[in-house]
């Protein structure tokens, strides 16, 4: 039976957020969606928090939390692309790098290796979450500020990346150098 400890009821509150979130996105309403989006994305930041204080980690929580996150950011791009908000090949990079890593982590857990997250990683998750709350503000003065902060993740997603393979190509069972060579 899974244990619903604080921590897991914040990320269940986090995916039944999504639902309204996109009704307010689709119905344009910036403030209420932008609100609803930083509410959602603080209850990330409590549930780890909680969990790890108090001891409080579960198996749903660790395969939970992130899924959640990915279903509220990615909910958020593509209701972003379908506002001509943000372009639609910068959503696919950032959501390629997520299924990446995600497989990644999939195959470590099954090698019962665990890949903590880099600072890289970290530094991409918060200019995506900045870079998505200004282009659901979506203030015309903050255009270039918005458009620099996309650039800025969008660079951070690639190089995230690229640290991840490069530190964990173990986890696939062949090292890169190998594969040049044959």
């Amino acid at each position: 039976m899974i244990e619903m400890n604080l921590p897991n009821k914040l990320t269940i509150l986090r995916v039944l957020m999504i639902v309204p979130f996109v009704i307010l996105m689709l119905q344009e309403r910036n403030v209420w969606a932008l609100l609803l989006f930083v509410v959602a994305s603080l209850t990330d930041l409590a549930d780890g928090k909680i969990a790890r204080k108090y001891n409080l980690v579960t198996n749903f929580g660790k395969f939970m939390d992130p899924l959640a996150d990915k279903l509220l950011v990615c909910a958020a791009l593509i209701l972003l692309v379908e506002l001509e908000r943000i372009p639609a090949w910068v959503v696919l990079i950032i959501i390629s790098r997520e299924f990446i890593i995600s497989g990644f982590r999939l195959i470590a857990a099954d090698n019962r290796v665990v890949i903590a997250a880099s600072y890289w990683g970290k530094f991409k998750t918060v200019f995506q979450m900045v870079m998505v709350c200004l282009m659901i503000a979506n203030i015309p003065q903050l255009q270039l500020v918005t458009d620099l902060c996309m650039w800025v993740a969008l660079a951070l997603t690639v190089i995230s990346l690229v640290d991840y393979l490069v530190k964990n190509w173990s986890v696939m069972g062949a090292s890169p150098e190998k594969e040049e060579n044959e």
